[in-house]
């Protein structure tokens, strides 16, 4: 089965599992991430890994899944009044095309994969016992060129770790006090989606996109979507947020020694 993807033929192939669990973890997973403004595309990849769905689907359907978690997320919190700082179509720019170099190149080295997983433990322990911010907190004004800087660093190793770099920018967003937390999660979602409409382009052009084309998954991911996102930005104030961010970047953690073991 094929269709029509930016002028190239893209295959399609079906699901052959559709088991309730699958589409449980997929909610869940959409809940938690698009709450702190994320698309879940480690997670998603850690869920579908564990129904051995095969590896050549696995990063074109997580994309796909992420890119419509991370719009839902970004018109939530956007909504939701925790608009944009000013330097984010900078950050934005500077990401994208080093996304496309980092996606390009293979990481063999399984340290690295331990070094950045041990990263985030240590940036989740930070937001999870770090004090309580009020969520009117003054944000900082970067430079133009540390935006550039981090934007084109961020946009580089989501490509080469296959994610859209949410769990990259929020705690430094957050720890360098370019934001509040809510609008960090604001920022996210769009730089979350840029990037994954990036790689799906990439992949699409090369003839290397491969999604499953379930319904039921599209379904469950779509809907936590919108509940966590809603939630996230209405009800849950800065803290609660830095915890289940904290719990984000401990799943990503737990997927890269995970894909380390089974290398």
């Amino acid at each position: 089965m094929c269709f029509l993807f930016f002028g190239h033929s893209t295959v399609i192939e079906p699901l052959s599992l559709s088991s309730f669990s699958l589409l449980l973890l997929t909610f869940f997973v959409a809940v938690i991430y698009s709450s702190v403004g994320h698309g879940g595309a480690s997670g998603y990849l850690a869920v579908l890994a564990m129904f051995s769905l095969p590896v050549a689907q696995l990063s074109g359907t997580a994309l796909v899944l992420n890119v419509m978690v991370s719009s839902v997320a970004f018109w939530s919190f956007y909504r939701g009044g925790h608009k944009l700082p000013p330097f984010a179509w900078l950050l934005v720019a500077a990401s994208v095309p080093f996304s496309f170099i980092g996606g390009a190149l293979t990481a063999t080295d399984n340290s690295y994969k331990y070094l950045l997983a041990a990263a985030l433990v240590l940036s989740a322990a930070r937001l999870a016992i770090g004090q309580r911010t009020s969520t009117v907190e003054s944000p900082r004004t970067p430079a133009s060129f540390a935006v550039a800087g981090i934007g084109s660093s961020i946009g580089f190793l989501s490509g080469v770790v296959g994610v859209g770099g949410g769990i990259f920018l929020s705690p430094i967003a957050i720890f360098l006090h370019w934001t509040t937390v809510k609008s960090a999660a604001t920022l996210s979602a769009l730089f979350i989606l840029v990037n994954s409409l990036s790689g799906i382009m990439g992949r699409a052009m090369t003839h290397k996109l491969i999604v499953t084309p379930a319904l039921g998954l599209i379904i469950a991911a779509f809907s936590g979507g919108l509940i966590g996102s809603y939630f996230g930005s209405k009800y849950f104030d800065g803290t609660f947020l830095k915890r289940i961010l904290s719990l984000v970047l401990l799943i990503a953690a737990f997927k890269l020694i995970w894909a380390s073991l089974g290398s």
